[in-house]
């Protein structure tokens, strides 16, 4: 097996095995949509921090990422690497094996650039490739998921109000945002993001085009849905397809059915529009949202990271 720096002149083969990949991953997922093509590598090209693998001059995989970037996962004082869904693929033959040689030499550009944590966007449903990279000190970190836009079977919920917020009424959403927030920080999480201010949070929301679905309680705000039409994978876009950008609900309202009523009021206003796919992330390690989304959606991505000692940035590699 050769490994080679990743050039413009792998990315149409590149684009092909990426495809079959997707495809492979479809038949676990029915509700992934069908496409035709995965998003442009020639930039991946020409960041200089991807590699291909080659055997007897045939390409067999590659791995590529997005530029270094700091703060990862906004949690961390460190610079990160990234590689999304479609920026990395290989052949299904000896397919772990080849991510283990791409990795190694990919790593190593990584490292050089600064970057100590490394993501890597992987489908669920290759557990074999998973268990390499486990062996090689990664963990699971975030997950994509994704559902038709039907209702889901559940009693109703009657001693709530449900709504959609004007724009004007995005304000009163940041009282839950902020206990979201406290939220990420307890444990399992660990994860001391820093909130935004009442007022970055309304533009934020403006700017992502957020729509607020609501339950209110005697007039008082209990639970939030944020829908944007985009999210973090390459078919998470779209005239049909909506994604869950945040989502919580005070500890007392748990447990009642409520959030299945939210999510269903929320799913019949967007399916009227003409949606047909909901699609939602996140973290492995919140025990909430993962029991809640796997019981009404299908994961299709696992992202894994590693972070590596960042005092090997002081040696010249």
């Amino acid at each position: 097996m050769d490994i080679l720096n990743f050039e413009k002149k792998h990315v149409k083969e590149a684009t092909e095995i990426a495809l079959a990949n997707y495809y492979e991953e479809r038949q676990f997922v029915k509700e992934l949509p069908q496409v035709s093509d995965i998003p442009d590598l020639n930039d991946f090209a020409g960041n200089g921090l991807g590699v291909a693998a080659f055997e007897n001059q045939k390409m067999i995989g590659f791995l590529c990422c997005y530029e270094p970037f700091d703060n990862a996962f906004r949690a961390t004082d460190v610079r990160g690497i990234f590689s999304p869904m479609g920026a990395n693929a290989a052949v299904s033959k000896n397919r772990s094996k080849i991510y283990a040689a791409m990795y190694q030499a990919a790593g190593a550009k990584w490292v050089k650039a600064g970057a100590v944590s490394h993501a890597i966007c992987l489908y669920a449903h290759d557990e074999e490739l998973q268990r390499q990279f486990f062996r090689y000190g990664f963990g699971l970190r975030c997950l994509d998921a994704i559902r038709p836009m039907e209702l889901i079977d559940c009693e109703p919920c009657a001693d709530y109000d449900l709504a959609e917020l004007s724009k004007a009424e995005f304000h009163s959403v940041y009282p839950l945002h902020l206990a979201l927030y406290r939220h990420y920080c307890e444990s399992p999480f660990f994860m001391n993001r820093k909130p935004e201010t009442q007022e970055e949070f309304i533009v934020s929301s403006r700017q992502e085009r957020g729509r607020y679905f609501v339950a209110k309680q005697n007039g008082r705000l209990c639970a939030f849905l944020k829908i944007s039409d985009s999210g973090e994978t390459f078919v998470a876009t779209g005239n049909t397809y909506c994604h869950i950008r945040g989502a919580y609900c005070l500890p007392e309202h748990r447990g009642k059915g409520l959030y299945q009523n939210l999510l269903n009021f929320a799913i019949a206003a967007l399916k009227g529009e003409g949606y047909t796919r909901l699609g939602v992330n996140f973290e492995s390690f919140n025990p909430t949202a993962r029991g809640f989304w796997l019981k009404y959606f299908t994961a299709y991505t696992n992202s894994v990271v590693r972070r590596i000692d960042e005092r090997i940035t002081q040696l010249r590699l």
